[in-house]
């Protein structure tokens, strides 16, 4: 006689597939708040909204052992002092509970908030392999009244690049010279190898003209930007997760397993200083990234 208390087999192999998938997930989520990608507040809204999500299901003692310099030792202490007892998941905190950890994120780890005012001097920056020059030349390509700041460079043109268009190609000497000459809005030497700058001219140019002006650069130049320029609105580029950024630098194939490795340590470095933009755009779709980016200069069109 079959034991008609058992579930079919099918039955069965489905429900494992599922749990694995939703521990895949949870484990994909502790690595974007250990990586910065998303935010321990986002993911307790998120817990609200849907207990069933992987932020609603993640256990409260491995969501704060995600955060930075939270071991297990502080974790117990955190959670004695809010009252919240360890076999609690995100998604079954009860409102006075909720409060509690929301004001203790707050305290220890506040969210950015924008600058208000908007400029028409746009400055998108990001970790490598997030997609800035994607969502930059759809921008270029789709929406005319911004222009697109060329960068000044010491490295060869790549087959296809025209110079003045992607690239003002320069040596060395031209390049030190415009240091010296005060022409360059920001310049930084990336990946230890050459040197990049923003020719400032030509951004004057456009801004006097009434555009808005967009720079695709790295994160010492969007300082170097903020420090010249304070009005600029900086906007930081994000990856919809870890393994996302992880899974594009691999597939671009440009890099060896070392300096993979090395640009992934730079993008940890990189999701950490976040904080000082004004602005953060998530590159899931690049079309929409690109729209939401344009959306935040005070530009007349839009």
């Amino acid at each position: 006689m079959s034991d008609t208390r058992r579930p079919p087999e099918v039955d069965r192999v489905a429900a494992s597939r599922k749990a694995v998938a939703a521990r895949r997930a949870r484990a994909g989520l502790k690595r974007d708040i250990a990586t910065r990608v998303v935010t321990p507040q986002e993911v307790l809204r998120r817990a609200s909204a849907d207990p069933a999500s992987p932020a609603g299901t993640l256990r409260v003692t491995e969501f704060l052992t995600s955060l930075p310099a939270i071991g297990e030792g502080k974790r117990d202490r955190i959670l004695a002092e809010l009252q919240i007892s360890p076999v609690k998941r995100l998604g079954g905190l009860g409102p006075r509970q909720r409060g509690a950890l929301a004001a203790w994120l707050d305290r220890r780890m506040p969210e950015p908030q924008p600058r208000p005012g908007r400029s028409r001097l746009l400055v998108l920056a990001g970790p490598t392999a997030v997609g800035k020059g994607t969502v930059s030349t759809y921008i270029r390509d789709h929406y005319p009244q911004v222009a697109l700041s060329v960068s000044a460079t010491t490295r060869k043109p790549r087959p296809g690049e025209v110079h003045g268009e992607h690239y003002y190609f320069v040596d060395d000497a031209e390049f030190d010279r415009m240091i010296a000459d005060g022409e360059l809005l920001e310049y930084a030497t990336v990946h230890n190898a050459y040197r990049y700058g923003t020719p400032r001219g030509p951004v004057q140019e456009a801004l006097d003209a009434g555009r808005t002006v967009l720079l695709e650069i790295d994160l010492q130049g969007a300082r170097q930007v903020r420090a010249a320029e304070p009005s600029a609105t900086l906007v930081f580029l994000l990856p919809p997760s870890w393994d996302e950024l992880v899974q594009r630098l691999v597939g671009r194939g440009t890099e060896d397993e070392e300096e993979r490795a090395r640009r992934l340590r730079t993008a940890r470095v990189e999701l950490a200083a976040q904080g000082e933009f004004d602005f953060f755009v998530v590159n899931d779709d690049v079309a929409e990234a690109a729209r939401q980016v344009v959306e935040l200069s005070d530009g007349p069109e839009r």
